[in-house]
């Protein structure tokens, strides 16, 4: 199993931002003031319980500080840099942490179904949302 220390610092934060910005994708995707409140607690709710994982890099990844994206990073570049992350993320786990790929893969598919359970509403768009972090991966 891969840990931080295994990655570069672009590496790394490729691999956090992936994680983050699945969820910001999806939280973004239909945006309502007082979902955004409920999805932002999915988000962070989902990312911690990744410090119970048996997996030892998904453990380091829930220990995120900051979510690389400003306040006012708009919808189109949250798109685009969690895109770029998540294709960053997959080439360096294929390269230096193939065995921690597919636990990577589930948690970031997992935190964007989660952020999309959390309000009701935007099923379409979330479920593009959620399509699109799984294709970044796949």
């Amino acid at each position: 199993m891969a840990k931080k220390s295994d990655f570069t610092d672009q590496e790394w934060e490729a691999l956090q931002k992936g994680v983050v910005g699945a969820g910001l994708l999806v939280s973004l995707s239909d945006r309502g003031f007082f979902d955004t409140f409920k999805e932002a607690g999915a988000l962070a709710k989902h990312v911690a319980t990744g410090k119970q994982s048996e997996n030892e890099l998904i453990r380091d990844l829930a220990d995120v500080r900051g979510t690389g994206f400003g306040l006012t990073s708009s919808p189109d570049k949250v798109e685009q840099e969690t895109l770029g992350a998540l294709q960053t993320a997959k080439a360096a786990l294929e390269a230096k942490a193939p065995d921690d790929l597919q636990p990577y893969r589930d948690l970031v598919t997992q935190v964007a179904e989660s952020v999309a359970k959390a309000a009701p509403g935007g099923d379409a768009a979330e479920s593009g949302a959620i399509e699109k972090v799984r294709s970044a991966v796949q």
